[in-house]
């Protein structure tokens, strides 16, 4: 089944602004979320196809959310994309072993971030 509903999760409005920048255009429905708390609940109610999350956030960071969806039987089937400012390899091997599908440094690249939906999808 084709990818349209996102979950963009990320404490900076410009991120999210670029990120919904970019799907929007390429014809996917957006929403967002500013933490991972706020996150957890949209989840929930609004049952996404795909989460784009960051890494650096208040409260939990998204280390810890993306293993709480990965845990969740609810949650676990919905697959999710580290888009992170921590650019190193340690942190792109510990994204995965949280439960991420892909991870992407920032700035992201549109067309990387795109192949990687279409992946997914």
């Amino acid at each position: 089944m084709a990818i349209q509903r996102i979950l963009i999760v990320d404490d900076s409005p410009t991120d999210r602004y670029y990120l919904t920048d970019i799907l929007v255009k390429h014809g996917f429905s957006v929403s967002t979320a500013e933490n991972g708390e706020q996150a957890l609940l949209k989840i929930r109610a609004e049952k996404p196809q795909l989460i784009l999350m960051d890494v650096v956030m208040p409260g939990a960071n998204g280390f810890q959310v993306t293993r709480v969806i990965a845990r969740d039987p609810e949650l676990q089937d919905v697959p999710v994309i580290i888009c992170s400012s921590k650019n190193q390899e340690t942190d792109r091997i510990w994204g995965l072993r949280q439960g991420a599908r892909a991870y992407l440094a920032k700035p992201v690249d549109a067309a990387d971030l795109l192949a990687k939906i279409a992946d997914l999808g």
